[in-house]
């Protein structure tokens, strides 16, 4: 399964280990992680919390389970996490394979005109007005978390394969 949500990328995975072990142990509800999260992290907002325990899912770092949420207990290294991030993260694969063909820096912009028929006929209808904004912005941040993840670089505000 790969999931949709990208959160704005941290300035460094150490933010991603601190994350990691807001998430209970012991199962708890949505309502309580992000509670713990919002406590435990610099994040502000319920919304931003919630897409952090989805992140952290398609990271491997926790999981749902039929009680609620917990923590797992792998150590988010850069290269497990970089191999999750491939795997688990909608678009991922696309857009490093976008960076890859090219062999030239790409700016986010021509990126995203490349990655626009890998979005979901859906989404186009569910935000008619602006499912480009949105997903302009989630292909900006996973470019941005590929460069984290030493996947990509960013050589003068372009991006190129890593």
């Amino acid at each position: 399964m790969q999931f949709k949500l990208v959160p704005e990328p941290p300035q460094s995975l150490d933010f991603v280990a601190d994350a990691q072990r807001a998430v209970p142990l012991v199962p708890g509800s949505e309502d309580d992680c992000c509670a713990r999260m919002l406590n435990r992290t610099d994040l502000t907002s319920r919304d931003e919390a919630r897409t952090w325990l989805t992140f952290l899912r398609a990271l491997g770092l926790a999981e749902e389970q039929s009680s609620g949420f917990t923590r797992t207990r792998e150590d988010p290294t850069p290269e497990f996490l970089a191999e999750q991030f491939r795997a688990n993260v909608f678009g991922a694969p696309a857009l490093l394979e976008i960076l890859d063909d090219a062999g030239r820096p790409l700016s986010a912009e021509t990126v995203f005109e490349q990655f626009e028929e890998e979005v979901p006929t859906w989404e186009h209808y569910k935000n008619p007005n602006t499912w480009e904004t949105i997903w302009s912005e989630r292909v900006e941040y996973l470019l941005e978390w590929a460069v984290l993840l030493g996947l990509a670089e960013k050589v003068d505000g372009e991006y190129v394969d890593g």
